[in-house]
């Protein structure tokens, strides 16, 4: 991801230079150029492909913050309050 990023950019700064020097380029236009075409999208797509990391890390300090880091390792995976009721159903004979 990051070679790409850093690919991407070299190509779209080449682009910005070229704009800037051409005889019917400006600064202006080559500085909107670098950041429509490179600045943002990768902003855009780096935010997309770090937000499991954050959130990661995110629920990393929330049960650091709760003192709960080692003591109840083990998560009921029905969250509820209601006792739960017989695994298996009861075998019943045919009439």
């Amino acid at each position: 991801m990051l070679l790409i990023s850093v690919a991407w950019l070299y190509v779209v700064l080449m682009v910005a230079v070229v704009e800037a020097t051409s005889s019917t380029g400006t600064l202006l236009g080559a500085f909107f150029t670098f950041v429509l075409y490179g600045v943002l999208p990768l902003g855009i797509v780096g935010y997309l492909f770090l937000s499991p990391a954050r959130r990661r890390t995110r629920r990393a300090d929330e049960v650091e913050a709760s003192g709960d880091a080692g003591a109840n390792s083990v998560v009921d995976p029905d969250q509820g309050s209601h006792p739960p009721g017989d695994p298996v159903a009861p075998v019943r004979k045919e009439t």
